[in-house]
């Protein structure tokens, strides 16, 4: 009897913690049993292994009792990544490798018939548990997975393409450094982003989009068909700077694990922020997430980016309303009857919405065409976004209708790169005066990092008072209030500043 211990990492949520593959050979009726809570996809990898080990001319134990055991017993294990390592786990039982080398190493990969290896799904998320719980191993993945590992820095990743390979690699008197070192692959360049000159005329709706983009607030763009909502929309990515590599990391880690892969997977581990536009026929599972395996769900894609749901009453109410816990704590926790799974969440909403089911409520002045809906449908029509929904939602904006002799008299607006500049210097004084964005401030915080002036905090009580908000919406306008302050360079809050903020607080119908 003889048994072998290989290591390898399953995936719960963003996390990946180790798994032990033992694997023991004994004399008995020949069988391949495979035990620890293993999926289908898992219990399938008996026939993979065998295949994949006879056809790179390797012995099979077939006159023996092969038992496999994924440890821990009670932590789910999916997909095909567990396949390296068993047929590894029973080469060395049989001792036609050596078990020593294998201590040095974790292994995932999924095996084809013929023995060559396959990609496997959370790379990334992959190397980033290996370097908290191992940073002294190397991690042998296939060579796509292996190039999207070696972005994680810390970790020796080994690339390899057969297991011939890796086996080659693990006989006596062979060293495992000759398994060549992953690098990351080179991205496909980035498309153009869309320029913020070519919106004419809405110069409230691009400071509000300035704004946004510099204190990370979410924003609801409200206004007739064709006025530019969804254009302006589209350029707040231009105004935002590079992520840094730990938001890099995190956002390519649930690319990964939900299945993205190519270039697509690419943009999110180079530094270009998330843009996340699901259709507005989008179910609350496609939103936050689920299934079983739970995956992220839009809200983490779009994590340390943006999340942009046009035509934003059109959702599914249930959808709308699963977002409210996301927008306040940055993370979402999907529980299953089985297990559950915690994925951060921590993106910048922005919607659009037209102002009645036609569209074309308070219209009539600059297009001529008059809304045909009653007060009831207009009312109806709003009341599909929620009062607690929208008092997350820090700027609401109108975005009217400007005349065709406005629109083509209207000069050149400022570039992107320009407004990028401000953008980029109100967020260094935010991130060195409290480390985060001022969309992430604690209630808590507020009073000493968001103190306004005397006359700011009295116009500002007075403003609460009349209008009737609620403390989340106090606290949110003093939030903007305060990234107005940071791009003015102003260390307290002033009056012009409160009152710039309350213009963008206004409320739907409002």
């Amino acid at each position: 009897m003889s048994l072998a211990v290989v290591r390898s990492r399953a995936l719960d949520g963003l996390e990946a913690p180790e798994v032990h593959v033992e694997v023991q050979l004994a004399p008995g009726l020949p069988s391949f049993t495979l035990v620890g809570l293993a999926d289908t996809e898992v219990k399938e990898s008996r026939e993979r292994v065998r295949a994949a080990l006879q056809q790179s001319g390797f012995a099979f134990p077939h006159n023996k009792r092969v038992t496999v055991n994924l440890a821990p017993a009670d932590l789910p294990k999916e997909s095909g990544r567990f396949d390296l390592p068993i047929a590894l786990g029973i080469l060395a039982a049989d001792g036609q490798i050596d078990l020593k080398r294998l201590d040095a190493c974790e292994f995932a990969g999924e095996l084809s018939l013929a023995g060559e290896l396959r990609p496997v799904r959370g790379a990334v998320a992959l190397a980033l548990g290996a370097r908290r719980a191992s940073p002294g191993r190397r991690l042998v993945l296939p060579e796509a997975s292996a190039a999207l590992a070696a972005r994680v820095n810390g970790v020796d990743v080994r690339q390899a393409s057969h297991l011939l390979q890796v086996v080659a690699s693990l006989r006596p008197g062979d060293d495992v450094e000759d398994l060549p070192r992953a690098r990351p692959s080179e991205p496909p360049p980035r498309p153009p982003t869309p320029e913020l000159r070519d919106v004419k005329g809405q110069a409230g709706a691009k400071r509000a989009l300035e704004i946004a983009a510099a204190g990370s607030h979410s924003l609801l763009l409200m206004g007739p068909p064709g006025t530019g909502k969804s254009m302006l929309a589209q350029r707040l990515p231009g105004l935002l700077p590079a992520m840094d590599e730990d938001e890099a990391l995190a956002s390519a880690a649930l690319a990964g694990l939900a299945g993205l892969s190519g270039a697509a997977l690419d943009t999110f581990a180079f530094g270009a922020r998330p843009v996340r536009m699901p259709h507005h026929s989008a179910t609350a599972a496609a939103l936050v997430g689920g299934g079983s395996p739970p995956r992220p769900g839009e809200i983490s894609l779009a994590h340390g980016g943006v999340l942009f749901l046009d035509e934003l009453p059109e959702f599914p109410r249930h959808a709308l309303e699963a977002l409210r816990e996301p927008l306040e704590t940055g993370r979402i926790t999907i529980s299953r009857a089985a297990r559950q799974a915690l994925f951060p969440a921590r993106f910048q909403l922005i919607a659009a919405m037209n102002p009645c089911p036609c569209g074309w409520l308070g219209a009539f002045a600059a297009t001529g065409r008059a809304c045909r809906c009653t007060p009831e449908a207009v009312q109806r029509y709003q009341g599909r976004l929620s009062g607690p929904l929208l008092d997350r939602i820090d700027l609401q904006v109108d975005v009217p209708a400007a005349r065709p002799a406005e629109l083509l008299a209207a000069p050149d607006g400022e570039t992107s790169a320009v407004v990028a500049e401000r953008v980029l210097a109100a967020r260094d004084r935010a991130h060195r005066r409290q480390g985060a964005p001022n969309a992430a401030l604690e209630a808590a915080q507020l009073d000493t990092l968001a103190a306004p002036e005397p006359e700011a905090l009295a116009f500002l009580r007075m403003a609460a008072e009349r209008l009737g908000w609620s403390g989340r919406g106090l606290h949110r306008a003093l939030k903007v209030a305060r990234t107005v302050a940071d791009l003015a360079g102003a260390d307290r809050i002033a009056v012009a500043h409160v009152a710039e903020a309350l213009q963008f607080r206004r409320g739907v119908g409002g």
